[in-house]
């Protein structure tokens, strides 16, 4: 081959592969900023860079909404699904990391001029006076020249021709994805917020524990920072007060709450100013210090806390009295009352949580209850008798799952010295013993009810005696007297392997070699059998499941959280710490294991 030849080969080849990359990056267009028309992955490109990717979505389904709450990260708190209840609307959220009021305000515009907008929500962080005006990234914080009037062809070129290690791995994510949300795809396209199923179905138990698993709550980073930029962020407040004033759009302004050890990298002067500008461009809705703020477990990290804090700040907007409020979050401010208001804003609020937000909860598991039989999971009737006989001796109170739900969630009192009584599988010795026993001490309990072996006493299909199982008499029964409660163990995965084989579902762990699909897909028509049969007996659904045998990990507790199911039980050992306002509290809940040899000396230190 000539030198010409080789010479004209080389330049041929880098011109194919100049051409190549940027048709690559349009086709993985991992940004979002083409609109993503071949992967359709959104919730990947949103976490890249949600400034750009959520317009791209709404561009071609902004058809599906009509109202828009806006703002930096921590807006992805006030939940859509409530937001939409409150305002009879269809919210579509529009977080954006690192946000600054500059990225508000041109984003506000855009959606304005495009969309329809019926209502928008503007959350003000106190961050927004630190920054404004800054694009840290060129890449996860640049807005489209449509928004920013920026060049298009500065903009486009760089992501055309950026390096292609963006593209593959957006690829090898896709490859890898999941149906739980990973760090590569944090965000629900659909409602354009963080998508926190795995968060909203943790479980949270006491402070220990949860500053174990938040290590950043027990060493909180200090330091001193400033807001420099609140002139100018409150100049484009004004402006999108401006936009929807003339559009017709209803504006709601709030301001997020806000972690107690992060507000004091700040001097109260500067908090003051900021929140007292702020009311003199707007009313606003103001959240962002209060006994919440000293309160770990309604914060995941620094500066997000969960949406149940988002919903108890609509709650108030809303007036929602039964949604549990604490006594200090909230307040409206407006210019006349903010010089009064904030005089005293950075005063310490600890004090003013409500002593009784808390309560430590003991949770007793028992099963069959025989005359003869015997074993770890067996207690005779009188051992049950004497041990039920020493609660109330002791003055402890049984406490249902309905009330027990009540505190968390709407702030409903428990008795001081509280205790819930539960029994595992729905045996026919619960109706016989456990029921009369407690009728006669004045205490309730809840059954959690195998629904394949209600009212059998065989095994399914294979004519192989089992311990009798109760059936729908004697569960109406028990309900209607109030003492005993019919939740779920299950319709089906708590299967034996004497009788199944190797491949029983004996927990509602996957089975060996199930793809994700298949095992969501029979998790949740398990689920939909045993609202069925609980329905067929008490007239609602499945509120509380006990784990069988006490398994649960991350992909069954979120099915299982997503279907509705307010509480959860494992076999873990210990007392629980329940928390108003945070349902996490009621998940994967300890239980005390009794047994016939349980003297009731021995319960009652257990329970303390």
């Amino acid at each position: 081959m000539t030198s010409k030849k080789w010479l004209c080969m080389f330049f041929c080849t880098l011109l194919a592969l100049f051409l190549l990359l940027p048709i690559f990056n349009l086709v993985t267009d991992p940004f979002g900023v083409f609109g993503d028309r071949f992967f359709n992955w959104y919730s990947y490109d949103q976490t890249n860079n949600p400034r750009t990717a959520k317009i791209a979505y709404l561009d071609k389904y902004h058809e599906n909404y009509d109202s828009y709450i806006i703002g930096c990260s921590s807006t992805s708190s006030f939940p859509v699904e409530t937001l939409n209840k409150y305002y009879n609307a269809n919210f579509y959220n529009l977080i954006m990391y690192g946000a600054d009021m500059l990225d508000v305000e041109q984003m506000t515009e855009y959606i304005i001029e495009n969309y329809t907008v019926k209502n928008l929500v503007l959350n003000v962080y106190i961050d927004n006076g630190a920054v404004y005006d800054e694009e840290s990234n060129p890449y996860t914080h640049s807005m489209l020249p449509k928004l920013d009037g920026s060049s298009p062809i500065e903009f486009y070129s760089r992501f055309l021709f950026a390096t292609p290690e963006y593209g593959i791995a957006k690829i090898k994510n896709k490859l890898n994805d999941t149906w739980l949300p990973q760090s590569f795809d944090v965000f629900n396209e659909e409602t354009g917020a963080y998508d926190k199923k795995k968060r909203d179905a943790e479980p949270i138990v006491d402070m220990d524990e949860y500053l174990e698993a938040y290590p950043v709550f027990s060493n909180y980073p200090t330091g001193k920072r400033t807001l420099p930029e609140t002139e100018r962020c409150m100049e484009s407040v004004s402006r999108i007060v401006s936009m929807c004033d003339s559009a017709g759009v209803n504006l709601t302004v709030v301001t997020a709450p806000v972690y107690a050890d992060y507000l004091s990298c700040f001097s109260a002067d500067d908090i003051r100013d900021f929140y007292s500008s702020l009311a003199k461009v707007v009313d606003f809705w103001d959240f962002s210090y209060s006994s919440v703020s000293f309160e770990p477990r309604y914060f995941y990290d620094s500066t997000h806390f969960r949406n149940c804090v988002g919903d108890m700040a609509l709650a108030y907007i809303f007036d929602d009295g039964d949604v549990y409020i604490p006594s200090d979050f909230g307040y409206h401010v407006n210019s006349d009352n903010a010089d009064e208001y904030f005089a005293s804003y950075y005063l310490d609020k600890s004090a003013a949580s409500p002593s009784d937000n808390e309560c430590r909860v003991p949770v007793l598991m028992y099963h069959h209850i025989s005359e003869t039989a015997m074993g770890d999971a067996i207690v005779s009737p009188g051992s049950f008798e004497k041990q039920i006989k020493a609660l109330a001796d002791a003055g402890y109170e049984t406490v249902s799952l309905d009330e027990l739900y009540a505190f968390v969630r709407n702030g409903s009192s428990l008795p001081e010295k509280p205790v819930v009584i539960t029994f595992d599988d729905g045996y026919m010795s619960n109706y016989d013993y456990a029921y009369p026993i407690l009728k006669k001490y004045g205490m309730c309990g809840t059954i959690f009810a195998v629904g394949s072996s209600f009212a059998k006493d065989t095994y399914k299909d294979t004519g192989e005696k089992m311990y009798p199982h109760f059936g729908y008499e004697e569960a109406r029964e028990m309900i209607e007297s109030g003492v005993m409660d019919i939740e779920s163990h299950t319709f089906d995965m708590h299967q034996s392997e004497i009788f199944e084989g190797e491949n029983a579902r004996q927990t509602v762990a996957r089975l060996p070699g199930e793809s994700e699909e298949d095992y969501i897909s029979a998790l949740r028509s398990d689920l939909a059998l045993s609202d069925e049969l609980i329905c067929e007996i008490s007239g609602k659904k499945v509120f509380a499941l006990a784990y069988p045998q006490g398994y649960y990990d991350e992909l069954s507790s979120t099915v299982i959280s997503e279907h509705g199911i307010k509480l959860t039980f494992s076999t873990d050992h210990g007392v629980n710490t329940v928390l108003k306002g945070l349902p996490q509290s009621l998940f994967s809940m300890k239980r005390i294991w009794i047994n016939d040899d349980t003297s009731s000396e021995e319960l009652l230190e257990m329970i303390k």
